[in-house]
């Protein structure tokens, strides 16, 4: 004799079976990673924090981000070539060995100069830009920079998506404008949580906004 379902274990069973579809249909798609659109910012060291706000002067924190950074309340001002500026840049929190300037390519164009296309610390060589703030000045001979794209990993991440540091991948968007990135490193840290990061150039080029979904299609 065959019993009737109830509704409830027919809800049931069309939950697994869809649950199994997204599954064969993400395995597909590649490994899912949501995206991070990193605006201009920029990392100072104590001695230069203590300059453009004065002697003692301590960042307040605003937001918490990833690998122990912050965004922090204050910003400042850049300045390029022939006294081209950008107001109200973002300062990341804690103070760092060495300041640096994170900008787009576009800002580059704005403010005159030459930034290279760098992972963040890689500053030497890198474009001279001026910081400015309430309480003072400071020249940096080299800091600035179009920061490289990348995803953050966890190890667990990595190991879920056979990566490891280091390695470079593609990323796909499927959206109208079907973007695909190349050479994105990835980047393993226990402090991190999966997110790939872009600036704001390659996010308008791409018509992706900050949370969107992207895929892991090439190892």
């Amino acid at each position: 004799m065959v019993e009737v379902m109830d509704q409830l274990q027919i809800e049931q069973i069309t939950r697994m079976v869809l649950d199994a579809l997204n599954s064969a249909r993400d395995r597909e798609s590649g490994y899912a990673v949501p995206i991070g659109v990193s605006a201009r910012h920029v990392h100072l060291t104590k001695e230069h924090v203590e300059t453009l706000f004065g002697k003692g002067y301590e960042l307040t924190k605003k937001k918490d981000l990833m690998g122990g950074q912050f965004a922090a309340a204050e910003c400042v001002t850049i300045v390029g070539l022939k006294l081209r500026a950008i107001e109200n840049v973002r300062i990341l929190g804690p103070c760092r060995k060495a300041s640096q300037v994170e900008i787009s390519a576009t800002d580059a164009i704005k403010l005159g100069i030459k930034a290279p296309v760098r992972e963040s610390g890689d500053i030497a060589g890198s474009s001279p830009i001026a910081v400015v703030g309430p309480a003072g000045a400071l020249y940096l001979n080299e800091g600035c920079i179009v920061a490289a794209r990348h995803i953050h990993m966890s190890p667990a991440d990595a190991a879920e998506a056979g990566l490891k540091d280091g390695d470079y991948v593609s990323v796909r968007a499927d959206n109208e404008r079907g973007t695909v990135f190349n050479h994105v490193k990835i980047r393993v840290d226990p402090s991190f949580s999966l997110e790939m990061h872009i600036d704001t150039d390659e996010a308008n080029a791409g018509g992706i906004r900050q949370g969107d979904t992207a895929w892991i299609v090439r190892m």
